[in-house]
């Protein structure tokens, strides 16, 4: 593997291509390939279960089992330390996944340059996983010094090659296709088992954690350990059918991605992007939301509904919701607007937030709201991505540079930020109401359930109310307004003179203008 950082180029003037048309032209989508479609949303299913039990369940992991041997003051310090040092961790790292980002888009090897990211970030984050699930191979227990420090290095390594994997898989989209219609697919398919991945943890967690323990019915760390090997597996597996099922085309739009920059010349490419920072702002918003409230579930059924063995509901619901709805994903975007389908979603989950609030200890109200929280996540989600990977050629218009999995990076830094915020929150929520070790739910008191309402769903609907504002005033980047601009590119490429590139022919082909 080589990777080539180049000054910019003037632009080329590559052979013509076929254009390729999206929803609003006569132009037919081109047909799919079945194989490299399935193999690229398998990928995800690994992906996405990686995903949860890194930013969810490792937290209630150390919450619950990773400090079961010592003293319970100790523990309780120990949480906060861990907790504090993931969120300040992934945090940090959010400024590098654009330098990855850049490092993928500039790199050339023969099989392309996602697909070997592929192995070795899929390879190398699935067996660190394991590692950090193991308690470090039982450090934890022999000196808790020794622990923290092996524990920073090996995730903050863990997040940088798991990042890798993220952007090159999600960068491959503009890669495979210029067509938004086929994007879609493309996205929905991933997306469809990627919420198998995350959810279908979810169902798993508490059987796979019990099932192995010593007494088959508490979560010990016997139990977590068989959860980390099995997600490297899975995480193993699937890295590996993207990277040999998946393949890049060549087109004269990614001809001009040869002459990617340097780093700072990408962050000011992503820095003009104005459709893609509003893009990420509203998703980011939707994410804290989602990942603040998901990531205290466990704690909700455990000890204010009192019911824990109803929490595999939290994975089921969503794990259907994403099966019926990622397929019609596509057909659903045919006749509605994608902007439309982002603010229903997320105007459905602040409906939820407010059940939520009035009875959180009525299961008909709980499952009700758990419904409208849960099912637009796959269509709100989808969307968002689908305006991250159309907003690639926007950008190229604006400024000259094709920059796929540096502009592809911003969707899982959103996701690491409102990971690494879930982490810290989800042990401070712990702490603060009460809701660690032996306690129980005879042992919360009013105070302990106010406390877990205000920051598991009074704080998160503002989030929710933010995200809606932002992407209704802010995103213009439609379905028409993308054909638009990859019909502009397409023909500047193919004409005789100089692509002409710049803020206001942008401006111009978005708004519908240049007609």
């Amino acid at each position: 593997m080589s990777t080539t950082t180049v000054e910019p180029a003037q632009p080329q003037q590559p052979s013509p291509a076929p254009a390729t048309a999206g929803p609003a032209s006569p132009t037919p989508t081109p047909k799919i390939h079945k194989g490299r479609l399935a193999a690229y949303a398998f990928g995800n299913f690994g992906q996405a279960l990686f995903y949860n039990a890194l930013s969810t369940y490792f937290v209630v992991y150390a919450t619950t089992s990773l400090f079961a041997g010592v003293d319970k003051a100790l523990a309780a310090r120990l949480i906060g330390v861990i907790t504090t040092l993931v969120m300040v961790i992934r945090i940090a790292e959010i400024f590098i996944d654009p330098l990855l980002g850049n490092l993928v888009d500039n790199t050339t090897t023969r099989i392309g340059r996602f697909r070997p990211w592929q192995f070795v970030g899929g390879t190398v984050s699935a067996v660190l996983l394991l590692v950090i699930f193991t308690g470090m191979f039982g450090l934890v227990n022999v000196n808790t010094t020794a622990f923290i420090v092996t524990f920073v290095v090996v995730f903050i390594v863990l997040d940088v090659f798991y990042s890798l994997r993220d952007i090159s898989y999600w960068g491959m989209i503009p890669a495979i296709s210029s067509d938004s219609h086929e994007r879609s697919v493309y996205t929905s398919a991933g997306t469809l088992f990627g919420s198998l991945g995350y959810n279908g943890l979810t169902i798993a967690v508490i059987p796979i954690t019990t099932m192995f323990a010593a007494d088959h019915t508490t979560q010990t760390q016997g139990g977590w350990t068989a959860f980390g090997v099995i997600c490297a597996l899975i995480g193993v597996i699937t890295c590996w059918t993207v990277g040999f099922g998946v393949k890049e085309k060549d087109s004269a739009l990614r001809r001009k991605a040869e002459a990617n920059g340097n780093p700072l010349q990408a962050f000011r490419a992503l820095g003009r992007n104005d459709q893609l920072l509003w893009t990420a702002l509203a998703y980011l918003f939707y994410s804290f939301a989602n990942v603040a409230t998901g990531g205290v579930m466990v704690y909700l059924f455990k000890y204010v509904v009192a019911r824990p063995e109803l929490f595999s509901i939290t994975g089921i619901i969503p794990f259907v919701a994403g099966i019926l709805l990622a397929p019609l994903f596509p057909v659903v975007t045919r006749r509605i607007p994608r902007k439309a389908v982002f603010l229903t979603g997320v105007a459905m989950m602040g409906c939820a937030y407010v059940l939520f609030i009035i009875a959180p200890t009525n299961i008909a109200v709980v499952v009700t709201a758990l419904v409208l929280f849960y099912a637009p996540q796959t269509l709100i989600q989808m969307t968002g991505i689908l305006c991250l990977e159309d907003s690639v050629e926007y950008g190229q218009l604006k400024t000259g540079r094709r920059n796929e999995a540096v502009t592809l990076s911003v969707r899982p830094m959103l996701d690491k930020i409102a990971g690494a915020l879930s982490n810290g929150f989800v042990g401070f929520v712990a702490v603060a109401a009460g809701m660690i070790g032996t306690a129980t739910a005879s042992d919360m008191t009013p105070a302990n359930i106010a406390t877990f309402k205000g920051f598991a769903f009074w704080m998160p609907l503002v989030f929710i109310v933010i995200s809606f504002l932002v992407f209704l005033f802010g995103v213009k980047l439609s379905e028409q307004a993308h054909a638009r601009i990859v019909r502009h590119l397409e023909e500047d490429l193919d004409g005789d003179g100089e692509p002409v590139y710049g803020k206001e022919i942008a401006r111009a082909v978005l708004l519908g203008e240049d007609a």
